[in-house]
């Protein structure tokens, strides 16, 4: 049974976790609030209290590096049939960004111990916004209090993602949740912002794009559009 850490407040649940690495077992790790949580990028993530702030360690035996983009995958669609309990209809903006419409809903901080080619273990960090005021984001984010009209408990929904947490998802369940195939997309890669369309999310997790001057695949990079739309 995978051990469950309930705390009332943090720093950050992904670096509290990481006290647990040597020990070789899975944990979770949850906190009524951070003071210090970790966003993507070395950005700070708003963690007050009413949000769910949850990581789970994991450990693998025979995971190749490769293959890393499913922990990715996999914390986006827990997070994705977490919000659908509640009657919110989520979508994924690639690769791990998880929509309600155009604002977002979570925050996922993934760090791999990688050591060999092989992935020895995942710390993968959620912050799922429910009744905690988001209006400091400049609306840009949204929460389940604005989406279902109601107040949730934040336990309960701690509890369903900790369970969607625990199953396995195949690939074309993430795939599912993908709004933007086939449409424009603008891509920024460091300081170069150019026009593409969306063609296909490889089973790699990267992302297949044509451009003016041909095709592409990127690896790593940030992409807008217009997610609300069809």
């Amino acid at each position: 049974m995978m051990k469950i850490k309930r705390l009332k407040e943090v720093d950050s649940t992904n670096r509290y976790i990481k006290r647990y690495l040597a020990g070789g077992k899975d944990v979770i790790v949850t906190a009524k609030c951070q003071t210090g949580g970790l966003g993507t990028k070395g950005r700070s993530f708003l963690s007050g209290h009413g949000g769910v702030y949850l990581t789970a360690l994991t450990f693998y035996d025979e995971f190749p590096e490769s293959q890393a983009f499913r922990v990715m995958a996999h914390a986006a669609v827990a997070v994705c049939k977490t919000v659908e309990k509640f009657g919110v209809q989520p979508q994924i903006k690639w690769a791990n960004d998880v929509f309600v419409g155009q604002r977002k809903i979570t925050g996922i901080l993934i760090e791999n111990v990688i050591s060999d080619g092989k992935i020895k273990a995942s710390v993968v960090g959620i912050g799922l916004n429910v009744n905690n005021d988001v209006s400091a984001l400049g609306g840009i984010a949204t929460n389940l209090l604005n989406e279902t009209g109601k107040k949730l408990s934040v336990r309960r929904v701690g509890n369903e993602l900790i369970r969607n947490l625990k199953r396995e998802y195949d690939f074309t369940v993430y795939l599912s949740y993908i709004r933007f195939l086939g449409r424009k997309v603008t891509v920024t890669e460091r300081e170069n912002q150019y026009t593409a369309t969306a063609l296909e999310i490889l089973s790699d997790g990267r992302l297949r794009v044509k451009t003016d001057t041909g095709e592409r695949v990127l690896s790593s990079a940030e992409i807008s559009l217009n997610i609300g739309g069809v």
